[in-house]
C-alpha cells in the first residue's frame, strides 16, 4: 500500500502525557499525580457549565444544530461582530486545518516563528506546502517583515501569545507586521491565550474587531484554555465573511458535539469563573518567576497560562522532565522543539507546591 508522499515529512504532534499513562507506568496513586503539561485550566470548568452538561447528557443521541446559531450569536455579541464572520471548529486547530486545505497547494510557502505551535507545520505539510521559519525562537517584528518580503508566503502565522514558550508581541507590533503584508497573503493571528495576555497588560489586547479592519486576517480563539473546556474541543475563527465562506467549505457536518456546543454557550456567560481563573494565574505565576530567580534559572516572560524555564548547560530538560514524571509531576519537555527547556502550566497553589518540592532536589549545582 502506498501512502501520500507528503506524509514522509510529517512528525506527529506530541501531546502532554495523560494522568492515566503515568499511573500505569509508575504505579503512582492517581490522587498524587499533578498534571502541569497541557495548559488546562487548573480550576476545571465553571459550575454552571458542569450543570448544563449534566442537563444535556440525555440529548447525546441527537445531532447538534449544525448551523451553531446560538454559539455564533453569543460570540458575535461578545466581540461586536457579525455571526457570518465566525466559523466554529473542534478546537481552534481544526480551523487551522480548514485554512490550510482551502488556501495552500503543492509548493506554496508559509511563514512562522522558529518555535511555535506545531500544527501550523503539520497542516501545511499535509498539502505539500513549504515551511519557512524566522531565525529567532521568539517572535521578532523585523524578522517577520524581512522573511515575508523575501519569501512572499501564502500564509503568515502569528501566535499571539506564542505556544509553546509564552512570548508575545504587543498589539502595536502585531499590526506593524500586518501593515506590511499585501492582500494575497492570509495572516493568521492565533489568540488562544489572549485572555491571559490582555489580563497582564492592555498593550497586548487584540480583538476580532481590530483584525476585521483587514480583508486578509483571521483571528483564532478557543474555549480550551481560560474557559476550561479543553476536553470539549471548541474553537473559532473570525474574519471577513468572504474568507469564512471559503474555509467553511472544508468543514465536515456536525464537527462539534451537542454537549460541546452547550458547554461553550454557557461558558461565555460564566464571567466570574473567568475572572477567578485569570486572578489565580496572575497570583501563582509570580511564584514561578521568584523560584527561577532564586535558583538562577532563566525564564521567558510569559503572557500565557504557562511558563518556560530555559535550562543552562548544567541541566538537561529530558532528565529533569523524566525525574519529575517518576514522582507524578507531569510537565512539558521542549527538547523536541530544539530547546533545552521545560514548560510548566501554572496550577493551583497546592499543585504548584508539589512542583517546587519535586524539582528543588534536582537543581543542586
Amino acid at each position: 500500500m502506498k501512502f501520500n508522499e507528503t506524509l514522509n515529512d510529517i512528525t506527529l504532534y506530541e501531546a502532554g502525557k495523560p494522568i492515566e499513562l503515568v499511573v500505569r507506568e509508575f504505579g503512582i496513586d492517581p490522587s498524587k499525580v499533578v498534571k502541569l503539561a497541557s495548559n488546562e485550566n487548573p480550576l476545571g470548568t465553571a459550575p454552571s457549565v458542569t450543570k448544563i452538561l449534566s442537563e444535556n447528557a440525555t440529548k447525546a443521541h441527537l445531532y447538534p444544530d449544525d448551523s451553531m446559531h446560538e454559539l455564533k450569536e453569543s460570540l458575535a455579541k461578545k466581540y461586536s461582530v457579525n455571526p457570518k464572520e465566525i466559523i466554529i471548529g473542534a478546537g481552534s486547530d481544526q480551523v487551522l486545518e480548514f485554512i490550510s486545505r482551502s488556501l495552500l497547494s503543492q509548493n506554496d510557502t508559509v511563514l512562522m516563528s522558529k518555535v511555535t505551535f506545531a500544527m501550523y507545520e503539520v497542516y501545511a505539510k499535509q498539502v505539500g506546502a513549504k515551511i519557512v521559519r524566522t531565525p529567532s525562537f521568539i517572535h521578532k517584528v523585523d524578522e517577520f517583515i524581512t522573511y515575508y518580503k523575501e519569501h512572499k508566503p501564502k500564509i503568515v502565522y502569528l501566535c499571539i501569545p506564542n505556544n509553546p514558550i509564552g512570548d508575545c508581541l504587543t498589539k502595536k507590533e502585531v499590526f506593524e507586521i500586518i501593515d506590511t503584508i499585501d492582500s494575497d497573503t492570509l495572516v493568521v493571528v492565533d489568540c488562544a491565550y489572549m485572555e491571559y495576555a490582555s489580563y497582564k497588560s492592555n498593550d497586548y489586547l487584540i480583538t476580532p474587531k481590530d483584525t476585521l479592519k483587514y480583508d486578509n486576517v483571521i483571528y483564532l480563539g478557543t474555549f480550551s484554555k481560560a474557559y476550561g473546556l479543553g476536553g470539549m474541543r471548541v474553537g473559532y475563527g473570525i474574519a471577513r465573511s468572504e474568507i469564512i465562506e471559503q474555509i467553511a467549505k472544508m468543514r465536515p457536518p456536525f464537527n462539534i458535539s451537542s454537549l460541546s456546543l452547550a458547554a461553550a454557550i454557557e461558558a461565555l456567560k460564566a464571567d466570574e469563573f473567568l475572572k477567578d481563573s485569570l486572578k489565580l494565574h496572575s497570583e501563582q505565576i509570580v511564584r514561578y518567576e521568584e523560584f527561577a530567580k532564586i535558583n538562577g534559572i532563566e525564564y521567558i516572560d510569559s503572557y500565557t497560562n504557562f511558563i518556560t524555564y530555559m535550562l543552562d548547560d548544567i541541566y538537561n530538560s529530558s532528565i529533569i522532565a523524566d525525574a519529575l514524571l517518576k514522582q507524578g509531576v507531569i510537565i512539558r519537555n521542549l527538547a523536541s522543539y530544539g530547546l533545552n527547556a521545560i514548560r510548566i502550566t501554572i496550577g493551583t497553589a497546592k499543585q504548584n507546591d508539589r512542583f517546587f518540592e519535586a524539582i528543588q532536589p534536582l537543581l543542586k549545582r
